[in-house]
C-alpha cells in the first residue's frame, strides 16, 4: 500500500488574523489548508479577557473604518465596528477641543457623533497643516513660534486651520502609491522639517500619530504615518462590535470544520514538511508561517526580528462615567503616562454590563513603576474628575505589542520565501490589523500561483488528531 503523499496542500502555522484570513483566501481557491495553533484558542494579540460582564482587550489596537482589507477579507462580512466620535478630543492646558473631524470621518461610520456636526467641523480645522507634506523632503524654514499659552487658538492660527481643513480632505482621497513614492524620514524629522507651528505639532499631530502607530516618540517612518493620517482622514476610528478577539473568532468560526488545529506547537518547517512537538508530521505541498515576528524566526532563523513598542493597557469601571461621550480623548500635554483613553462602553455597550461604565486607557513605552496609580492621577486630570472611587479591572503589559517601523521601512517585504514557503503577518507590511491582513492577500496570492490552483486540488488526507478550534 502506497503512503499518503501530503495530509493538505497548505499548513498555516499561526491562527491570528493573518494565518485565518489566508485560509479563507486558499479553501475559497478549492486549496485544502491546516492552520496550526500552539495557544489553546484563535486571535494571537486580538485577545480579549473576559471579567464579570466586561470584555476587556489586551492591546486596544484602533481601526478605521477606511481599513479596505476589512472590507475585503472573507468571513468578515458580519464584523461589527463601533465608531467614535469623528475626530479627536485632545486636552490641552486644562481643556478640551475637538480636532480632526472632516466630511469624509465623519459620513464613512454609521452612528452618532457626540458634540453635534458644526462643533466638530470648526475645531477640525485645528491640526494638519503637515499631512500633504509629512513624507516629503524638507526645505529651510524659519524657527516657528510657539502661541502663548492660554490664547484664542489653541492649535494655530486662523491660517494653520483653513489650512489644515483642506490638507485632511486631500490626504483622504491621495492614491497609496503617491504616499509611498515620497521621500523617506522618522516622522518627527519630517514634521520638524517643514516649517509648522510649534502648536501644530504638538497640539494635534504629535498625540494622534502617536495614539495611532503606538510610538510616543515618532520614529516611525513618515510614509507609514503618512498612510496612519490618510486612514484617519478618510475614515472613522472604530473598535470591533464585542471585543478585539471577535475578529479572529468570525474568521476562525467561517472556515470549514476542521481546518484550524489549537494546541499544537510547530517545532521545526520544511517546504512540505511541519513537524510539531505532540502531533508529529503533517506533509503537504506548501508552508506559510503567519506567527509573529520572533515566532517565525525561531521556526526560521534567517528572518529579522523588528524591535517592538510596549503597550500597557488599562481597564477601569465606576458607575459614574465622565462626559466625554463616545470621543477618543488624547493628551496633547503629555502630562502623564496616558496617551489616550475612552469611555469605551459609550462606544461599544456590549463591553460592559448594564449600569457600568468602563474606561480604557492606553500607556506606551515602558510603563511607570505602579502604573495604576500614575494613571489613576492622569486620567483625574484628563477627566476633570476624581478615580479614587473607580475600580481596576486589569492591567495588560504587552512588551512586544506592535512592530516598530523606523525609516526606512519597507511596507511590502517579501511573503515569498522560495516555492513552497511563505511568511505573512504585521511584521511583513504595516504594524497593523489592515497589515496584517493584506500581507495574508499577498502571501496566499503568490502561494496560489505558484501551485497552480484553478479550483481543483487532490483530495488530502485526514490529519492527526488534534484540538479544533
Amino acid at each position: 500500500m502506497l503512503e499518503p503523499a501530503y495530509q493538505a496542500d497548505v499548513v498555516i502555522v499561526g491562527a491570528g488574523v493573518a494565518g485565518l484570513s489566508a485560509a479563507h483566501r486558499l479553501t475559497s481557491a478549492g486549496v485544502t489548508t491546516a492552520v496550526l495553533e500552539a495557544a489553546h484558542g484563535v486571535g494571537g494579540r486580538m485577545s480579549t479577557e473576559k471579567v464579570d460582564g466586561f470584555r476587556l482587550d489586551r492591546i486596544g489596537q484602533l481601526l478605521s473604518t477606511a481599513y479596505p482589507e476589512l472590507r475585503l477579507t472573507p468571513g468578515l462580512d458580519g464584523l461589527g465596528l463601533r465608531p467614535f466620535a469623528p475626530g479627536v478630543l485632545l486636552h490641552s492646558d486644562g481643556r478640551r477641543h475637538r480636532a480632526g473631524a472632516t466630511p469624509a470621518n465623519t459620513r464613512s461610520a454609521p452612528g452618532s457623533a457626540t458634540g453635534g456636526a458644526s462643533r466638530s467641523t470648526r475645531s477640525a480645522r485645528g491640526a494638519l497643516h503637515a499631512v500633504r507634506a509629512l513624507a516629503s523632503a524638507p526645505r529651510p524654514a524659519p524657527r516657528p513660534t510657539a502661541l502663548p499659552r492660554g490664547g484664542t487658538a489653541p492649535l494655530g492660527t486662523a491660517v494653520d486651520q483653513a489650512r489644515l481643513g483642506a490638507a485632511l480632505a486631500r490626504i483622504a482621497s491621495a492614491p497609496v502609491e503617491r504616499l509611498l513614492a515620497r521621500p523617506e524620514l522618522p516622522a518627527a524629522r519630517a514634521l520638524a522639517a517643514r516649517g509648522l507651528p510649534a502648536r501644530t505639532i504638538d497640539g494635534f499631530l504629535r498625540p494622534l500619530l502617536a495614539a495611532l502607530l503606538c510610538d510616543p516618540e515618532l520614529t516611525t517612518s513618515s510614509r507609514c504615518a503618512d498612510l496612519a493620517l490618510r486612514a484617519f482622514a478618510g475614515g472613522r476610528l472604530c473598535v470591533p462590535e464585542g471585543g478585539a478577539e471577535v475578529l479572529p473568532e468570525l474568521l476562525a468560526r467561517s472556515l470549514p470544520p476542521g481546518t484550524v488545529h489549537t494546541g499544537v506547537r510547530v517545532t521545526s518547517v520544511s517546504t512540505n514538511t511541519v513537524t510539531t512537538a505532540e502531533h508529529g508530521e503533517f506533509r503537504c505541498r506548501a508552508v506559510l508561517l503567519a506567527t509573529d515576528a520572533r515566532a517565525a524566526a525561531e521556526l526560521l532563523p534567517g528572518l529579522r526580528v523588528p524591535d517592538f513598542h510596549q503597550v500597557t493597557v488599562v481597564h477601569h469601571t465606576t458607575d459614574e462615567p465622565p462626559g466625554t461621550g463616545t470621543a477618543l480623548l488624547l493628551d496633547a500635554d503629555r502630562g502623564g503616562p496616558v496617551a489616550h483613553t475612552a469611555v469605551v462602553s459609550h462606544v461599544d455597550p456590549s463591553r460592559a454590563p448594564a449600569g457600568r461604565a468602563l474606561i480604557t486607557s492606553t500607556v506606551l513605552g515602558p510603563p511607570p513603576p505602579d502604573v495604576d496609580t500614575a494613571v489613576r492621577m492622569h486620567l483625574a486630570r484628563l477627566y476633570g474628575t476624581s478615580t479614587t472611587r473607580w475600580e481596576t479591572l486589569a492591567v495588560h503589559h504587552t512588551p512586544e505589542a506592535v512592530p516598530t517601523m523606523r525609516a526606512p521601512h519597507d511596507l511590502r517585504r517579501p511573503v515569498r520565501l522560495l516555492a513552497g514557503l511563505y511568511v505573512c503577518g504585521d511584521h511583513r507590511d504595516t504594524s497593523t490589523v489592515q497589515g496584517a491582513l493584506h500581507s495574508a492577500h499577498r502571501a496566499t496570492t503568490a502561494l496560489l500561483r505558484d501551485l497552480g490552483a484553478s479550483g481543483s486540488m487532490h483530495r488530502a488526507d485526514p490529519l492527526p488528531a488534534t484540538r479544533a478550534a
